[in-house]
C-alpha cells in the first residue's frame, strides 16, 4: 500500500512538472528548499574557530567559502530569476561564523524570491558572464544547480577533514 502510494505521489508530481511551461526553473525551485538547508547546516556544525580552516595552502578558507557562496547564490539567481542582484556588503570570509552564516542564509532567501520570478521562456536571452563575455541565461540555470551540489560538496569535505559529520551523512 505504501509503496502504491508513493508511486502516486511520484507520478502526480513528474505530470505536473512535464505539464508545466517552465519546467527547469520549477526544479530549481523544487531543489533549492534542501539545497539550502543542507548547505546551512553544514556552515551550523563547524565551530567558530574554524572558519579560518583550508585543507591546503592553496585552497580557500570555510569562511571564504562560505562568503563565495553567498556571492554565487546573488550573482547565479539574479540571472536566472532575470532580477538585479541585492546590493550588500563584499564578504572577505574573516567576518566571523555568526555573520557569514547569517549573510547565507539572505542569500538563500534572496534566491527564494528570485526563482520565484523565473520563466524558462527566458533561458535563450543574453546574461553578461564573469568573463564579460554574452552567455544564455541558461548558463546561469545550470551554473546555480551545479554550483549548489559543488558548495555543499567541498562544506562537507572541509567537515570531514575536522573530524564532522556532514548533514546529509547523519542518521
Amino acid at each position: 500500500m505504501v509503496q502504491k502510494l508513493v508511486v502516486i505521489v511520484f507520478l502526480a508530481s513528474t505530470a505536473a512538472v512535464a505539464q508545466s511551461k517552465s519546467p527547469v526553473s520549477d526544479v530549481l525551485r523544487q531543489m533549492l528548499d534542501g539545497r539550502e538547508r543542507n548547505t546551512v547546516a553544514a556552515f551550523e556544525e563547524m565551530p567558530a574557530d574554524k572558519f579560518d580552516y583550508k585543507p591546503t595552502p592553496d585552497q580557500m578558507t570555510f569562511g571564504h567559502l562560505a562568503a563565495h557562496i553567498v556571492e554565487s547564490n546573488h550573482r547565479f539567481c539574479a540571472n536566472v530569476g532575470d532580477v538585479p542582484a541585492p546590493k550588500t556588503e563584499e564578504l572577505k570570509g574573516t567576518e566571523g561564523k555568526d555573520k557569514l552564516v547569517a549573510a547565507m542564509k539572505a542569500s538563500f532567501e534572496f534566491c527564494h524570491d528570485a526563482l520565484a520570478k523565473a520563466d524558462d521562456s527566458k533561458v535563450t536571452d543574453n546574461i553578461t558572464w564573469f568573463d564579460g563575455k554574452p552567455r544564455s541565461r541558461a548558463w546561469a540555470f545550470v551554473a546555480l544547480a551545479s554550483s549548489w551540489a559543488d558548495h555543499y560538496g567541498a562544506a562537507a569535505m572541509y567537515l570531514r577533514l575536522n573530524g564532522l559529520v556532514p548533514p546529509t551523512a547523519k542518521k
